[in-house]
């Protein structure tokens, strides 16, 4: 059964106006923030999942700044002001304490919403993501390389036929029927390639290492295990960083939540049913 679904534009003092999509669910039931992944927006990363999770929760989602409808980005990307804006919304909005669920880089800025504003968290679920992305020396090499093709890209954009599709296109599975790739990279084309890469950038540059083990609210962490672009075992460091945290892993690469969004969105729900529920399990696979 689909659940009632509508957007509504929130007015944030001093920052400008986001539009806030609603799944509302069920009465006084615990409140879920999705956050999507970079070049996506709450559309592609979300709808197909969303709705399944509205059966049990009050669901939000909004897109990042310089994504979607997301608020304008000034200068450079930074995921410290993407948490801030988040925090900004959820106060707007009254809704006290509720839980990110970020995929990816959205996993991330899930993070430091916990860091920065921790009154507004009352748990995490934190998707295809980690705590860092750049140990390896190929992955140290190519963030070094970010900065410079950020600026590139800012001054030949509107002389180059490359959009962010390109860039972020290799993000999507294989396996993708064609109607379903086409409109997922039209979606991305409509994020500057500047932003895109600078979010990339953005994400090159996060670590959680030294704070992620404070962690003190119920934590699950949804594990694609076939991902080839935030390794498998990355986020399962991410896991076991932080004190008890609940592991559900999937069948699924980078972009499962289009290729497979039954099982995308099951292990959703029980990644979400763990911090939620009185007494969570220590550890949960979904097949």
């Amino acid at each position: 059964m689909a659940h009632a679904c509508h957007d509504r534009l929130v007015v944030l003092s001093g920052r400008g106006s986001v539009v806030v999509r609603e799944w509302t669910g069920p009465a006084g039931a615990p409140v879920l923030l999705l956050l999507h992944g970079v070049a996506l927006d709450v559309d592609t990363n979300w709808s197909l999942a969303a709705d399944a999770l509205a059966a049990r929760y009050r669901v939000l989602a909004i897109d990042l700044r310089g994504h979607g409808t997301g608020l304008p980005v000034s200068g450079t990307f930074r995921l410290e002001d993407c948490a801030d804006d988040v925090a900004a919304v959820l106060l707007t909005l009254g809704t006290g304490p509720v839980i990110p669920v970020g995929f990816s880089i959205g996993g991330m800025v899930a993070q430091l919403l916990w860091r920065r504003h921790r009154d507004l968290v009352a748990g995490l679920v934190l998707c295809s993501t980690a705590r860092n992305v750049t140990g390896s020396p190929l992955e140290r090499l190519l963030a070094m390389a970010m900065p410079w093709a950020v600026v590139t890209a800012s001054w030949f954009a509107p002389f180059s036929p490359v959009g962010t599709d390109a860039i972020a296109g290799p993000l999507l599975d294989v396996s993708l029927a064609p109607a379903q790739r086409r409109a997922a990279v039209a979606q991305m084309r409509r994020v500057p390639l500047a932003t895109a890469l600078d979010a990339m950038r953005a994400a090159c540059s996060f670590s959680s290492h030294l704070w992620i083990g404070g962690v003190d609210v119920p934590t699950a962490v949804l594990v694609t295990r076939h991902d080839r672009i935030v390794a498998p075992q990355r986020q399962r460091r991410l896991a076991a960083a932080v004190p008890g945290a609940v592991v559900v892993e999937i069948d699924g690469d980078h972009g499962v939540f289009l290729a497979d969004p039954t099982g995308f969105a099951e292990g959703l729900r029980q990644a979400c049913a763990a911090v939620t529920l009185p007494v969570a399990p220590t550890s949960s696979t979904a097949a």
